[in-house]
């Protein structure tokens, strides 16, 4: 048995809920024990954010219910052995719903020690919000994470350090961007065209954000919910103007180092705000420019998954598209017009929308752009009907 098996025997009681902290930098070398602690006391409840990458160790049937407020690939094994139930929330709504009908008696989590106390490292997330309504947390203090996190110190008192880790055990998990795919050139280089200069703009991870970020020849501000590998380049190439902002990061130790100390990591409270988000006159525009796996005619979109694969999430779509919409920017979908040689303009879509029509502005493919802006229903209809080539 190890030390953190013997402070979570002492923690964890029967019936209680425990959260995991979000993202790359969740504490996973707690995941075994918790759940070893969670089988012996019996009846255990689990409530799980964002996991970005496959947590083996989290035995999902050691628990009495297993709730997932975000999801992720890491989530994918227990959504497909039927262990976990997603619960639909836009990212913006997770730390209502975590310290309200989900809040937990205890959250897991990872932080990093400054000069004047514990922080959170490489995501801030809900978690903060949980800390403030006054949940107690039991932490790994990490000499490996990045110290990223642009809040205050935690509360005194409000943390219990379990142990030290270092090396891989205390690091975010590693998750490198693959290759873009001459579709993804395509269409960053024509949303990048679109990006007027000083724009504040919103991408998410992955092949496209990162040839998107290539195409780039202004200089911008990143306002996101994530950050990833991509704006390292972007800082490098001398266009990352102020300081970029999400609420995690999601990429590799070139991203970590780059990151650390330059207080990148906000809330969701502040990263999500749809009301600074939107901004006024004299903010620069957001431009939210975020992919989707599917499209139907009406102009809905459907990240969640297709059929019965759980490879997706709602996490901040809908946040970013109203915000950008509703301001003096503009909401962009990208996404390729086929998928595995089916067309992903479809007439219904296999999930339910994640986004509204309203929220969808410009749809943008590898053959060209749709401007749906002031268009009615059926001109809207007839627009995306010819960038798909119907």
């Amino acid at each position: 048995m190890t030390d953190f098996d013997r402070a979570l025997r002492d923690l964890v009681r029967p019936g209680m809920r425990v959260a995991i902290a979000d993202a790359c930098g969740a504490p996973r070398v707690l995941d075994g024990p918790l759940s070893r602690a969670a089988a012996a006391v019996g009846g255990v409840r689990l409530v799980l954010g964002w996991l970005p990458a496959a947590a083996p160790d989290l035995d999902a049937a050691a628990f009495a219910d297993v709730r997932l407020v975000v999801g992720g690939p890491g989530a994918r094994r227990m959504l497909d052995d039927g262990a976990a139930v997603t619960v639909p929330a836009r990212l913006s709504a997770t730390p209502s719903l975590i310290t309200g009908p989900l809040r937990p008696d205890l959250l897991l989590a990872t932080v990093v020690r400054d000069d004047d106390g514990l922080r959170f490292g490489a995501e801030s997330s809900w978690m903060r919000r949980v800390v403030e309504s006054g949940v107690p947390v039991a932490a790994v203090e990490s000499r490996s994470a990045p110290h990223a996190d642009g809040g205050p110190p935690l509360p005194d008192g409000a943390v219990t350090v379990l142990g030290v880790v270092d090396g891989p055990d205390g690091a975010p998990a590693d998750i490198p961007t693959p290759d873009p795919t001459p579709d993804d050139e395509a269409i960053a280089h024509r949303v990048a065209e679109l990006v007027p200069e000083g724009a504040r703009i919103q991408f998410g991870p992955g092949r496209l954000a990162s040839a998107l970020v290539s195409a780039l020849r202004v200089p911008v501000h990143v306002d996101s919910g994530l950050l990833a590998d991509p704006v390292v380049d972007l800082d490098e190439r001398g266009l990352l103007l102020g300081t970029a902002t999400a609420t995690a990061l999601h990429g590799t130790r070139r991203l970590y180092d780059w990151a650390d100390g330059r207080g990148v990591v906000r809330p969701i409270g502040y990263t999500h705000d749809l009301s600074r988000l939107t901004g006024g006159p004299a903010d620069p525009p957001l431009v939210a420019m975020n992919a989707a796996l599917e499209i139907d005619g009406d102009g809905q979109v459907n990240v969640e998954g297709i059929g019965a694969s759980a490879n997706g999430m709602i996490g901040g779509h809908p946040d970013f598209c109203a915000a950008a919409a509703a301001g003096t920017g503009f909401s962009v979908i990208m996404l390729p017009s086929t998928h595995r040689g089916n067309p992903t303009l479809v007439d219904r879509l296999s999930r339910p929308a994640t986004t509204p029509s309203q929220d969808v502005q410009v749809v943008v493919t590898e053959r060209g752009s749709a401007d749906l802006r002031g268009l009615g229903r059926a001109e809207r209809r007839r627009a995306l009907a010819a960038l798909w080539g119907h």
